[in-house]
């Protein structure tokens, strides 16, 4: 009897596993407000940081770097720009070409995102700096795990959706 809870507790860190899944799904696809009252979905908050970092950045290289289309970078700017958070201007030294540039209120709103960031990262940060080598070893084989399972679920739903 001894070794019963061993048993269960595989299946109960499968369950705990899970939640967090789900529950980071679910903050992902919550509306924030950064610095603004315009309320900013996660793709829109990807590529206002994109802006925000890469300054006068065309559509074409966000596209790049997000690894998404032209076409959804267009769309989100599109949105973006009328919450008058980002704007598109003529680069001066290539006459067609178009840069994105944030707004004062762009600017404020990928402040405010940087700090949220450096305020929940830094958390992270100060609990992983106290580790071992050997349990960030373990961590790091461990979301290795966590990413050929996710692979191997994404692979079952590409099977069982064709």
């Amino acid at each position: 009897m001894k070794n019963d809870h061993i048993t269960d507790l595989p299946r109960h860190l499968v369950e705990k596993f899970m939640g967090i899944v789900r529950r980071t799904a679910d903050l992902e696809n919550q509306p924030w407000h950064f610095g603004t009252s315009e309320t900013l979905y996660r793709s829109e908050i990807f590529l206002l940081e994109l802006i925000g970092d890469q300054e006068g950045i065309s559509v074409t290289g966000g596209a790049d770097l997000l690894r998404i289309t032209k076409g959804a970078v267009s769309q989100t700017l599109k949105k973006l720009m009328v919450k008058g958070l980002v704007e598109k201007r003529a680069d001066s030294e290539h006459g067609l070409k178009v840069c994105l540039h944030l707004t004062n209120k762009g600017k404020s709103a990928y402040f405010a995102h940087k700090h949220w960031h450096e305020t929940m990262d830094g958390g992270f940060q100060c609990y992983f700096s106290g580790l071992s080598k050997e349990n960030i070893d373990f961590l790091d084989e461990f979301f290795d795990q966590v990413a050929l399972f996710l692979d191997k679920w994404a692979e079952s739903l590409r099977i069982h959706t064709n």
